[in-house]
Parts: structure tokens; C-alpha cells; sequence
């Protein structure tokens, strides 16, 4: 007998398309925009092919490094990435998954890119960071016409240069954003940094940043401490004479996951800096910053989600026990579809939120209102799931899951990343109350939007009766934030799956999630389920 003979192994879940996934397309389609879904397919096919994939595992494995002084030592303050980080960032800049939507004419841009850019960082989650802090900026430089003039075509262009030159003279530029402070944490009116302002109208600001990612980026936003109050700042990391703004890279953060991208503390020395907005007013004028920045992370957790039970399908397609396929076994059905279920509501929504970007975008009051609280929401439950849900899906390969290259354990390590960035989860559950406080007709839209739904699924209708009850008393709301906010989560996701999803998820959703149906764990569906349909549609065609 061969020792080395392999037997009941699965096969690599590589070279198949993540842009065929049928909730992207089908939320393209719902929107009339399926004359985009040959650019989905081409996204999705590097996405998915074995050479990207490559990239994506040495970007990973090869971390940054931080070099604060040349041979002759000379600050320089570079960090050094695996060239594999910049084919990932080329590529995604040609895509348009940057700030290209901002500058395009298409009344789906934003839903568009959502389903791009949730197939390709299929790839590799990290150098999503700078994607997607460029993406945010766009709208955060309205505050100002000059400087929204000088950057804007340059963060929407679909050029990639990863040298440190002046801005004006790349292709196009990359933006980070460098708020939190050690102090302060997610209370950044606590922020330090200091901005004494210049005769010439510059800034000069001095402080410590605790995260700053993505350091090699062109252009910044940041907070200080300006005379009148904390005010929103562009640091530009190259001066027009072509000298280095004066940001020191102390340290690269040794990080859980996400070792593909940079993330660092940085000393501000003097540099210089452009005033965005008025004084005072720092939070307010980054805040669209955030919200967008926000947005991707449910897009990031729901593709978290979709990835690790694409690839527990696959695998458990391939490999057998007890006399057949994984697949066939009854309770591995269970789990398998239990996962896509969880999938399909979060990406879902993530997309819905997309759209409603668009929408925003072109001026609705109604959509801008819905996607304020809707963001909120969803940025608190869908990126709370991430986690449990990628334990379940690696634990469906048995110990090769455990091992790192079945990737499956880098899934697991990004998935917490989502929910504590840009407001951990007690922050994002008070957002959703302090929107209502300061719009309560926001609860009146979301509310009249679950409504759509009524009267489809004995389940959601009475889980929805029973949610409103919820503010009835106000009294210790904040004390029930994360109850309140979780049941509109799920109230949401629901009404999205009863009126646009596939008939079996819907039903699956509701009957497991909304009808107080015991179990906590995964793969706890009840009788009646059509697993065969939800395994269908997650199950990767290779």
C-alpha cells in the first residue's frame, strides 16, 4: 500500500468566480443595473483566480515593514510592503473601488461598487483599509471647495502610484484617516493634537495618533485641537517643494489580523496641515467620513460571512464520513444552510445600504434619513455576527481549517477587526439611539420601511408588533441599546429577505431568527426548511 496516496481530501476553492454569488446579482438586477454585471464578473474572476488569491496570501504573510531612517540616516518614515500589496491596490484602483463613484454619472455607482468590491476582497481583506478610507474621504472635502477641487479628481482616478511624491504630479492619490488618540480612544473630543494656525492660513499640528493606517497614504484626515475648538484637518504627507510633511512613524501595530495592511502610531511634528471646515466643527465635518467608512465595514463582514461558507460548502462537498459525502449528512445540511442564511441577510443589507447611497447621493431626504439610522443598525449587528459565524465555518473543516492554508483562520482573524473599527459595539449601538434622538422621524421611516413587508410572514409581522412596543418607554433605553438595536437589526434584514430574497432563505430567516425558536449555535434550523435551495445557491461552481 502507498503511503502518500491522498484520499477523502477536498480540492483548492480557487479559480471560481466570487462575482457569481447570486446576491450580488441579484441585487443588481433589482435595481436595473445588470448592464454591470459583466464588470462583476471581471472582478470576480481575478478575485477568484489562483494568481490573485497568490497575492492576497503573500500580501498576508508578508507584512509591512517600518523603516524610519535610510543608510546615512536620513528620517524617512516608509513603510515597505510585499509586491503583491501593490498588484492588489492596482488592481482595485482600476476597478473603481476607490473614489471612481463619486465622479461617475451612473445612478447605481455606489451599489455597483458595493458588489465589486465585496467579490474582490475575496483576495485579501487588508488592503481594503485604504480603499475604503479613500472612498470615505470624497465627500468629507466638501467642507471645503479649494481643497475638494485640488484632491478629488485625484482620489477618483483610476491610477495607482505607491511612491511618496507630491499629490498634484501621481496618477492618483490614496487617503488615510488619523483620528484616535491613546487617551481618547473612540472619544476623540479628548484628542490632544494640537493646531496652531499659520500667517499664511496653513496649520501646524503636533501630537501623537495611536491608529493611523495605512500610513503610506498621500493625503490625511485628522483631528486637533484648533483656538476655536477640534477641527477637521488634510495633512498632506508630501509638501509642494517635495519635502516630507514632518509625520513620524513610531511603530507598526503587531495586529490580530489584517497583516497585509500597515496600521500605525505617528507622531505629528510641526506638520503641516489644511484646515477642512470651520473651526470647532471637526466632528461634524469628518462624521460623512466615518458613516461611509462604515458602510464597508458590513460590506466587509457580510463578505466575511459569505467567503467562510463558500468555502465550508465546498469543502464539506468533497469530503467524506460515515459512508458518504459531508454534504448529504442531515445535520452538516442544517449547518451549511444556517450559515448562508446569516450570509444572505448581511449582505443583503449591506447592498440595500449601498443603494441607498445612491439615492442619498442624488438628493433624497428619505433614503438619506433611512441609510443614517439603517447604517447604525446594521454596522452593529452584521459586524457583531462576523465572528461566531467564521468559528462555525472553519470548524466545518475539521482540523484543516485550523491550519493556515486552508485560509480559513485569516477569515477568523479579520472577522473581529469590523465591528471594532470606526466604533466598537457599545459605540455603534448608541449611534442608532443618538440618530433617533436628533431625528426621531428617522424611527418613522425605518418603522414604515419594515411595514413594506407586512403581512407575507406570520413571523415578521408579529416580531415586528412586538419590537415597536420596545420604545414605549424610553426611560432606560441606553441600558437596552444593544437589545433594541439588535431586534431592529434583525426586524430589517427580515423585511429586506420577505420582500427581495429567495423564498427558502426568507423563510429560513424568519422562522429561525424572528419566531423565538431555541438555539444559539449555528445549524440549530427548524423542521421544514428547504436546505437544498440555500445549499444550491452557496455552493461555488468550480
Amino acid at each position: 500500500m502507498q503511503t502518500h496516496e491522498v484520499l477523502n481530501q477536498s480540492t483548492p476553492l480557487e479559480d471560481y468566480n466570487p462575482g457569481a454569488y447570486p446576491v450580488l446579482r441579484e441585487a443588481l438586477e433589482r435595481a436595473d443595473a445588470g448592464e454591470s454585471l459583466a464588470e462583476l464578473d471581471e472582478v470576480g474572476a481575478l478575485a477568484g483566480s489562483s494568481e490573485a488569491l497568490r497575492w492576497g496570501d503573500l500580501a498576508e504573510r508578508n507584512v509591512p515593514r517600518l523603516h524610519t531612517h535610510d543608510r546615512f540616516g536620513n528620517r524617512i518614515d516608509e513603510v515597505e510592503y510585499d509586491p503583491a500589496y501593490h498588484s492588489l491596490m492596482e488592481h482595485a484602483t482600476r476597478f473603481g473601488l476607490h473614489g471612481a463613484p463619486w465622479a461617475s454619472d451612473d445612478p447605481n455607482a455606489h451599489l455597483v461598487r458595493a458588489a465589486k468590491y465585496s467579490a474582490w476582497i475575496t483576495a485579501d481583506a487588508g488592503h481594503g483599509c485604504p480603499i475604503t478610507m479613500t472612498y470615505a474621504a470624497v465627500p468629507a472635502l466638501r467642507a471645503d471647495e479649494e481643497l475638494a477641487a485640488r484632491y478629488t479628481p485625484l482620489l477618483t482616478a483610476r491610477g495607482y502610484d505607491p511612491n511618496l511624491a507630491y499629490a498634484p504630479t501621481k496618477p492618483g492619490i490614496i487617503a488615510g484617516m488619523s483620528m484616535t488618540e491613546k487617551q481618547g480612544g473612540s472619544d476623540v473630543r479628548a484628542n490632544m493634537t494640537s493646531a496652531t494656525p499659520q500667517p499664511d492660513g496653513t496649520y501646524r499640528l503636533v501630537g501623537h495618533k495611536w491608529f493611523t493606517s495605512a500610513p503610506m497614504s498621500d493625503i490625511f484626515l485628522t483631528l486637533a485641537q484648533a483656538p476655536g475648538g477640534m477641527t477637521c484637518f488634510v495633512v498632506p504627507r508630501v509638501l509642494e517643494d517635495g519635502s516630507r510633511n514632518p509625520i513620524r512613524i513610531q511603530r507598526l501595530k503587531d495586529k490580530l489580523g489584517n497583516h497585509s495592511n500597515a496600521s500605525s502610531e505617528i507622531e505629528y511634528e510641526n506638520a503641516v496641515a489644511y484646515r477642512l471646515g470651520d473651526e470647532g466643527r471637526g466632528v461634524r465635518t469628518i462624521i460623512e467620513m466615518v458613516n461611509v467608512t462604515r458602510l464597508d465595514c458590513v460590506i466587509g463582514s457580510a463578505t466575511i460571512m459569505t467567503q467562510g461558507v463558500q468555502r465550508a460548502a465546498h469543502h464539506v462537498t468533497h469530503r467524506a464520513a460515515f459512508g458518504k459525502s459531508l454534504i448529504d449528512q442531515p445535520l452538516m445540511r442544517n449547518v451549511i444552510a444556517d450559515l448562508e442564511i446569516e450570509a444572505e441577510a448581511s449582505l443583503t443589507v449591506a447592498l440595500w445600504l449601498a443603494g441607498l447611497t445612491d439615492k442619498a447621493h442624488a438628493g433624497d431626504e428619505r433614503a438619506a434619513m433611512l441609510r443614517r439610522i439603517g447604517l447604525a443598525v446594521s454596522k452593529y449587528y452584521v459586524c457583531k455576527r462576523g465572528p461566531s459565524h467564521a468559528v462555525e465555518a472553519l470548524e466545518c473543516f475539521g482540523g484543516n481549517g485550523y491550519a493556515e492554508d486552508s485560509r480559513m483562520p485569516r477569515l477568523f482573524r479579520e472577522s473581529p477587526l469590523l465591528s471594532i473599527w470606526e466604533g466598537s459595539g457599545n459605540v455603534a449601538a448608541l449611534d442608532t439611539l443618538r440618530a433617533i434622538a436628533r431625528q426621531p422621524e428617522s424611527l418613522e421611516v425605518l418603522f414604515d420601511e419594515l411595514d413594506a413587508a407586512a403581512g407575507a410572514d406570520a413571523h415578521f409581522d408579529a416580531y415586528v408588533a412586538e419590537l415597536k412596543n420596545e420604545f414605549a418607554d424610553t426611560g432606560d433605553l441606553e441600558y437596552r441599546a444593544r437589545t433594541v438595536v439588535e431586534r431592529l437589526a434583525l426586524a430589517l434584514q427580515g423585511s429586506l429577505l420577505v420582500r427581495f430574497g429567495h423564498p427558502a432563505v426568507a423563510d429560513g430567516f424568519t422562522g429561525s431568527r424572528l419566531a423565538g425558536v431555541p438555539g444559539n449555535a449555528f445549524g440549530t434550523l427548524g423542521r421544514g426548511v428547504d436546505t437544498a435551495a440555500i445549499i444550491e445557491r452557496v455552493t461555488p461552481k468550480v
